[in-house]
C-alpha cells in the first residue's frame, strides 16, 4: 500500500450509495452518479431506500494509509472502499459492500439487484477476503464477516440471540424488535460506539439463509484472508 492524502482520494468516499432496511418490505431505489464505482454504479438492494444518514470523513485524520494492492478475481476496484472506511464513512461503506455482492455473486448480470442465497458460493474467495481484510483493518478487528461468524458460532447457531449480540435489535417499550435502517436510522456507523460485528449489514428480508450463506463461505475455512496482499 502506498500513504496517500486524504484530500486527494476523498472523492472516491462521496456519499451517493442508498441505504436500505434490513428487516422492512421493499421500498424503491434511488438513482447514484456512476462516478465512483466500475463495479455497480447503479446496483442496489432490492429493498434499498434513501439513506437514513450519511456519515461525513473523519477530520481528524489528515493522513491515512489507503491501500492500493487489493485483489480481486473479477477487476473490481476497491479503493473508494478502502478510502470510504479509512475516512470513517460506514453508511457509504456499508452500501458498497452490499452493492459490490450484488455484482460478485453474478445476480446483477442476471438483472437482479439483490443476491439469492444460492449464489453466495459464486462469489470469489479473493474478492470476499479483500472486503474482509478492509472491513477488518479499519475498525480495529471489530467489524467484518469473519467478526459475524465468531459470534454466530458462541450463538450456537440461534439468529435471534445473533441479532443481539451484534446490535440489530432494540427495545421498544416491552418489544424487543429488529433495528430498522430507513427513515431514521437504528443502526450505529460508529466503531467506537458500535457492538462487535454490528456491520457491514445484511439483508434479512428473504429470510435468514442468505446470512448463513456468507457465515459459511470457503474463505473462512482458514486464515489466509487476513494476510497482506501484495504486489
Amino acid at each position: 500500500s502506498i500513504k496517500m492524502r486524504l484530500s486527494t482520494v476523498a472523492f472516491c468516499a462521496v456519499a451517493l450509495l442508498s441505504g436500505a432496511d434490513a428487516f422492512a418490505p421493499a421500498m424503491p431505489a434511488q438513482s447514484r452518479a456512476a462516478a465512483l464505482v466500475p463495479l455497480a454504479a447503479e446496483a442496489t438492494m432490492a429493498d434499498s431506500g434513501v439513506p437514513a444518514e450519511t456519515a461525513a470523513p473523519s477530520d481528524s485524520v489528515e493522513d491515512a494509509e489507503i491501500p492500493t494492492i487489493l485483489p480481486s478475481d473479477v477487476g473490481m476496484d476497491y479503493v473508494p472502499l478502502a478510502t470510504m472506511l479509512a475516512t470513517g464513512q460506514l453508511v457509504e461503506a456499508d452500501q458498497f459492500t452490499r452493492d459490490a455482492l450484488i455484482v460478485l455473486a453474478g445476480s446483477k448480470e442476471k438483472g437482479r439487484d439483490f443476491v439469492y442465497w444460492t449464489e453466495v458460493k459464486d462469489i470469489p474467495a479473493t474478492d470476499l477476503a479483500t472486503i474482509e481484510h478492509l472491513w477488518n483493518k479499519f475498525s480495529g478487528g471489530k467489524f467484518g464477516y469473519s467478526v459475524q461468524k465468531r459470534i454466530w458460532k458462541r450463538s450456537k447457531g440461534d439468529f435471534e440471540l445473533w441479532c443481539k449480540k451484534i446490535g440489530w435489535t432494540t427495545q421498544d417499550g416491552e418489544v424487543e424488535r429488529k433495528k430498522r435502517w430507513f427513515g431514521a436510522s437504528e443502526f450505529t456507523y460508529d466503531v467506537k460506539k458500535a457492538p462487535e460485528g454490528h456491520l457491514p449489514l445484511t439483508s434479512a428480508l428473504r429470510g435468514t439463509s442468505l446470512i448463513k450463506q456468507l457465515l459459511n463461505h470457503p474463505v473462512w475455512d482458514n486464515d489466509d484472508w487476513k494476510k497482506e496482499p501484495s504486489a
